[in-house]
């Protein structure tokens, strides 16, 4: 459990902060009759005096970062960037020997991604705090982020898949998670006139195994007329078992969208049920259709990531499955679509709509057994949408985009043109409560918001603008993020805090479900790696033609060994450090002059690889980057390099003493 914050530390600290927010809003000519008092309680609000924990954790997406953040709430102090799809020198992640595969792809190795929507793993329809999942779009990838270690341990590629936006989105039971294609392209993918769009481009949703670690793969895939796909969320309760997409561009235009795929009044929320799709595959509906795709995952045993190629994928078609698919209708250009804790309503917002459609699950069913169907698009019925709406939300704001939910019967939708968040009643439709947001709010996030269980005090605005919100740094602004109280009848603004890169979609979760089930240190005992040193006694240096293998050890406060003799110019040397510590928090870094690469940072327990290739002869240090103790400074050592063909012999040694082989 949490431990509870220091009242009066937490007065004091709130004392400050407003004094510093009033001078703010004097200096800037604010308005709105905020009181000092009213600073105060919102400066206490978010105050977490030093030692103690924020009450949940917040993961947010990097966006063009390929990264993710976590944030903590209610401070906004930022606690860790996992890295997942891009190279991060911090850490050494993607430079690494061991982590090199982790981003190889059908393309080759890609070491960058769009990173866009994380989605915690869920059990019975609340998040369990076990993975979060998060998508590359740019690359279709997803992957999966192990909540013990903080590290990113799996990575899929997306096969059929052309912008990998509306994912990694979970099922309540975390059986599966959805990918959907946002980008139509041939499939197979093949050269031909991009004119002949209309009809022979085709989108997929790619429902993908994620409840087994390390074993990720693509169950089936479902073929889809050629539209964008943009959003999805699954069903709960009564729609378990059915996932929810939104796709824009029923017009099947290529060029200038922004006029084209906008002539249509309506658009679509595909109603996806999946255990029908399950019931077809294992009737032998569908094909197996080749297809290169990559399978990355981390060995726990040997520290190491491993990369398979894949060949094939199972498809199958709304014409070969019979109540596989329905279309909702849905007011034009919808971007989320989000199902309320009861599974009873499904929420899209159109973004060039002037209301918010709430579709009704029940009315939804009773449209399909009878037959309700306005149209057929690619032996897919269109539902009459008169049918199937629970009701419109009227006077929403410009530009709705996302809802999430409280638990309380509210839900909460950001308005991306006027940028407010607008809280409305579910049943009723009626808004009931609106607050600005600085600026153009894209995704919003409430913990658990999506889920069964909403924790519902929090809502994160996540704004795309924040000019004249921080001290200016050129022509690039820092993104943001926004805190607003939501425990009461009003909205209440609390915090603005910059987030890294640009946060496109957050998920939070209270603490107490994640921090008391973390790795402090991997046991020396389980590490498998081959390279592995377990004691100062294992350490060793061989050579192996150009090759030369470096078997070395760290521990406060020098390597083993630290002095190394008979490198050549032209070597490939492979550092392999193993870390010796059995203590939370020591990690221990390595880098070398000259390196192509990035830093090693070894935890404790693990083992690491840096591969360097000297080009002049000379003496070379090489050092700890981390600072683990007093002594820091001195944790450095020496290798000596020699021209090509030299005769100097190979040694090694600490302390005075040399070996040899």
């Amino acid at each position: 459990m949490n431990r509870k914050p220091n009242r009066g530390l937490a007065l004091a600290g709130a004392a400050v902060v407003a004094a510093t927010l009033g001078v703010h809003a004097c200096q800037s000519g604010s308005s709105g009759g905020v009181g000092a008092g009213s600073m105060v309680a919102a400066a206490e609000a978010v105050y977490v005096p030093p030692g103690e924990y924020d009450e949940f954790y917040a993961f947010m997406s990097g966006g063009f970062s390929g990264n993710l953040t976590v944030m903590g709430l209610p401070s906004g102090r930022l606690l860790r960037t996992v890295p997942v799809f891009s190279q991060f020198p911090e850490n050494g992640w993607g430079y690494s020997e061991e982590t090199l595969p982790m981003l190889e792809t059908s393309h080759g190795f890609v070491p960058w991604d769009d990173a866009h929507h994380p989605e915690l793993s869920m059990t019975d329809g609340v998040p369990d705090g076990r993975w979060i999942f998060i998508n590359g779009n740019n690359t279709p990838r997803v992957a999966r982020i192990d909540l013990n270690t903080f590290e990113t341990t799996e990575i899929l590629e997306i096969p059929n898949s052309a912008g990998n936006h509306g994912s990694p989105f979970i099922t309540p039971n975390s059986d599966y998670l959805v990918a959907s294609t946002r980008f139509s392209v041939p499939i197979p993918n093949r050269d031909m006139s991009i004119e002949e769009y209309r009809g022979n481009f085709k989108g997929t949703l790619s429902f993908v195994r994620a409840n087994e670690p390390g074993n990720m793969d693509v169950a089936f895939q479902i073929l889809m007329p050629g539209y964008d796909y943009d959003l999805a969320h699954a069903g709960k309760g009564p729609s378990d078992g059915w996932m929810f997409f939104t796709s824009y561009n029923s017009e099947e235009e290529h060029t200038l969208l922004e006029i084209n795929a906008s002539r249509k009044d309506k658009d679509f929320v595909a109603a996806v049920n999946y255990r029908r799709a399950e019931q077809c595959v294992s009737e032998g509906v569908g094909r197996t259709m080749p297809a290169r795709y990559t399978h990355n995952h981390m060995d726990e045993a040997t520290h190491s990531a491993v990369s398979e190629m894949k060949t094939e994928v199972y498809v199958i078609e709304p014409s070969d499955c019979s109540e596989l698919v329905y279309f909702l209708p849905t007011p034009k250009s919808p971007h989320g679509v989000d199902v309320d804790p009861t599974g009873q309503y499904i929420v899209a917002g159109g973004k060039l709509a002037t209301v918010i459609p709430v579709h009704s699950f029940e009315r939804m069913i009773q449209a399909i057994e009878a037959e309700d169907f306005e149209d057929v698009i690619d032996d897919i019925p269109v539902l009459t949408y008169e049918s199937v709406i629970a009701g419109e939300v009227a006077n929403a704001g410009l530009g709705p985009l996302h809802t999430e939910f409280d638990g309380r019967g509210y839900a909460y939708t950001t308005a991306f043109i006027s940028s407010e968040i607008v809280k409305w009643e579910i049943g009723t439709w009626q808004v009931v409560d609106r607050i600005p947001v600085y600026y153009s709010v894209g995704h919003l996030m409430i913990p658990g918001g999506d889920s069964r269980e909403p924790w519902g005090k929090y809502l994160v605005a996540l704004n795309k603008i924040t000019k004249d919100r921080y001290l200016p740094t050129g022509p690039e602004l820092a993104h943001s993020a926004q805190l607003i109280d939501i425990s009461g009848d009003q909205m209440r603004l609390l915090l603005d805090f910059p987030t890294q890169g640009e946060p496109h979609y957050a998920q939070g979760i209270a603490a107490e479900l994640v921090m008391n089930d973390q790795t402090q240190f991997y046991a020396l005992s389980e590490n498998e790696h081959p390279w592995a040193a377990r004691s100062e006694a294992d350490t060793r240096v061989v050579r192996d033609g150009n090759q030369v293998h470096v078997v070395m050890t760290s521990i406060r406060s020098h390597f083993t060994p630290d002095n190394i003799e008979g490198f050549r110019v032209g070597d490939e040397v492979y550092f392999h450090v193993t870390n010796l510590e059995q203590d939370w928090d020591v990690p221990h870094g390595l880098a070398m002059i000259g390196a192509e690469t990035a830093e090693l940072l070894i935890m404790p327990g693990q083992t690491r690889t840096l591969k360097w290739v000297p080009d002049a002869p000379g003496i070379y240090p090489f050092y700890c980057t981390d600072f683990c103790s007093a002594l820091h400074q001195e944790m450095q050592g020496y290798a000596r390099v020699s021209a090509p063909g030299s005769t100097v012999p190979l040694r090694w040694g600490t302390g005075g003493s040399w070996n040899t082989n």
